[in-house]
């Protein structure tokens, strides 16, 4: 499964994408809007980010019309920009419309705020690159959003849509270790979500232990990472 990361920050960008297992970001008008910058340089330096790291990214720009025509003008203008965004849409009967231009023209979209397998299969008929069903704001209203996504896969596999599941609204690790178990194509999550995947306490446990053992050890043993002393002539 591919991770995203689900922020504008562009600290939070660079700490993941050094570690080499992010591959893309997804963005919103509201997290852009925390960074206080304009928004297409901000996004602009978003893509560099992975461009230094050589990562062929995907990263999500969010159109802000609500009609298609909007939609359009907009998603045109966003893809100008880097060959590495992805234009994002609702998924209203106008971001459908948008989608299905927008796709036509061979524009990548991204159509979120998906919270039902059926507005899934409208928008994977549309053409839509990738389909973000919000796990978490389900789990809020007392809706199963790990249920809708495996829907959501099923439907795609039974008919081949080349359309890939980008699992959002992800917030914790179980949240993202079932939606890979269930076959998302994609997981994108924010940053401390991100750092939980890595946690453990038995890891931090056990590197303790060890750290502690080879202190006690360390005199008997010498230093292993020590340089090997040459031998002269």
């Amino acid at each position: 499964m591919k991770i995203f990361l689900d922020t504008a920050n562009l600290e939070e960008i660079r700490q993941g994408v050094s570690l080499g297992v992010v591959d893309g970001v997804t963005t919103n008008p509201s997290l852009v809007a925390k960074e206080r910058k304009p928004f297409r340089e901000h996004v602009l330096e978003i893509c560099r980010i992975f461009e230094e790291q050589k990562i062929a990214a995907a990263v999500s720009a969010e159109v802000v019309s609500t009609d298609s025509e909007g939609m359009v003008r907009e998603g045109r203008e966003l893809a100008k920009w880097h060959k590495f965004i992805v234009v994002k849409c609702p998924t209203t009967a106008e971001g459908v419309r948008a989608c299905s231009v927008l796709s036509r023209e061979g524009i990548k979209v991204n159509m979120t705020l998906v919270f039902t397998p059926s507005q899934a299969l409208l928008v994977a008929k549309a053409g839509a690159h990738f389909v973000s069903p919000f796990i978490g704001r389900l789990d809020d209203i007392s809706e199963d959003g790990l249920a809708m996504v495996r829907q959501i896969v099923e439907i795609y596999r039974n008919y081949n849509f080349k359309t890939e599941v980008l699992a959002a609204s992800l917030r914790g690790p179980l949240h993202v270790v079932e939606s890979a178990r269930m076959g998302a194509h994609i997981g994108t999550m924010p940053y401390k979500v991100f750092e939980q995947l890595f946690k453990h306490p038995l890891t931090d446990r056990g590197l303790e232990v060890f750290l502690k053992d080879w202190e006690k050890a360390r005199e008997s043993l010498g230093d292993i990472l020590a340089p090997a002393k040459t031998g002269s002539r």
